[in-house]
């Protein structure tokens, strides 16, 4: 594409999502965004809880979408639908740039025309159009993530400083986006040192320039609770997923028991991390008393997560423009899989990285939202049968 037709593409992208934010877009701050965003505002510090006038300083959420919330606010007096609806639109923004950056991906492996059908499919995918309409950080971490795995195959391709140096910084944004994003650069940085052959100097450039990335908010965390720690909530997290009313989407009902430790924690600024201990305690004692259990739970999550939640509590997830994308594009993955140049160091990357993300994203709680996480993989290897069956080449 010219720059004028990358233009008409990004004003398409954008358009497609109007009537979407009209309809279904969010009209307040959900969740923790809200307590964070109003107190980054108010009493500039960024905490979820208080204890009376002393602020908690936040470790439970990952920090990069808070402050995406609060860089937004300086142009409204305070929290109003005005400014909400401004967030969407941004985010919408973002998305549309999403769009554009993973056709620079797909031309990697495919024709101009091809490419721009999977771009189409990956902008229009109902989920992904929903997605950047709602208070969430997934529509910021798919744009970090296109554009992350666009660095790792330019490195590939080329080895050249300015692409390792753009991966260091995205790779530290996405690790204080999403937790869990700490293996997907070891693995990555593995990858690039045994089979891409980057050099060893390059790769602790890398690990320096995403380490300096990150070092603003371990140092405050450092400052505050005199330990090097980026986030707290893993113990949380396995508890939610693991617990005896836990489904695919794991369960927060608390036990009563459980409630009696936690209200004996004391309130002070290692609250936080003293809760987590406790979560993560009475989530082991439940895998330790029925691991089979909670092993088909496991399962069952894994094909969920790849295919469909037969038991999801989301209201909208079963309309048939969440569901039949879903599954008919999870078909097509496994005939690509067999038909995709099995030579390229750049696809074997690509489907490390799609495997990884199953087998770990179903290893916790799984809301629907996550499974865009999967969508430019399922796309590039769909693609793949797509063009073996089809004469549009």
């Amino acid at each position: 594409m010219n720059k004028k037709n990358y233009i008409i593409f990004f004003l398409f992208c954008f358009i497609l999502r109007v009537p979407i934010l009209i309809i279904y877009g969010d009209n307040e701050l959900q969740n923790e965004w809200g307590p964070l965003v109003n107190n980054l505002i108010q009493n500039k510090t960024l905490a979820i809880l208080n204890f009376g006038d002393f602020y908690l300083p936040n470790l439970w959420m990952p920090p990069i979408y808070a402050y995406f919330l609060y860089s937004l606010s300086f142009l409204f007096e305070a929290v109003n639908n005005y400014y909400i609806n401004f967030v969407l639109i941004i985010q919408c923004l973002i998305s549309s740039a999403s769009a554009l950056i993973f056709y620079k991906i797909l031309q990697n492996f495919y024709s101009k025309k091809i490419s721009l059908c999977g771009s189409l499919i990956y902008t229009c995918f109902p989920l992904n159009v929903y997605a950047s309409v709602q208070i969430s950080s997934i529509t910021l971490t798919m744009f970090f993530s296109v554009l992350f795995l666009l660095c790792v195959i330019n490195i590939i391709k080329f080895n050249k400083y300015k692409y390792l140096i753009l991966f260091s910084i995205i790779s530290g944004l996405l690790i204080l986006t999403r937790r869990e994003f700490i293996i997907f650069f070891i693995v990555t940085n593995f990858f690039l040192f045994f089979f891409a052959k980057i050099n060893l100097k390059k790769i602790l450039l890398v690990i320096l320039f995403t380490s300096l990335t990150v070092s603003p908010y371990i140092i405050r965390n450092y400052i505050i609770f005199d330990k090097i720690i980026i986030q707290a909530g893993f113990g949380y997290n396995v508890w939610k997923a693991y617990n005896p009313l836990a489904k695919v989407e794991g369960s927060t009902i608390v036990s009563e028991e459980l409630k009696i430790k936690i209200n004996n924690i004391e309130k002070n600024k290692f609250y936080r991390i003293n809760e987590d201990k406790v979560y993560l305690n009475q989530a082991i004692a439940y895998l330790l008393n029925d691991p089979l259990k909670y092993f088909k739970l496991y399962l069952l999550r894994l094909f969920s997560y790849y295919f469909i939640d037969l038991n999801s509590s989301e209201p909208n997830y079963y309309s048939l423009f969440h569901i039949f994308p879903n599954i008919f594009l999870s078909i097509l993955v496994i005939l690509g899989l067999f038909k995709y140049n099995k030579n390229s160091l750049v696809l074997n990357y690509l489907i490390l990285i799609f495997v990884l993300y199953i087998f770990i994203i179903s290893s916790f709680a799984v809301l629907p939202r996550y499974k865009l996480y999967l969508l430019p993989f399922q796309i590039i290897f769909s693609l793949a049968y797509l063009r073996k069956i089809s004469w549009y080449k």
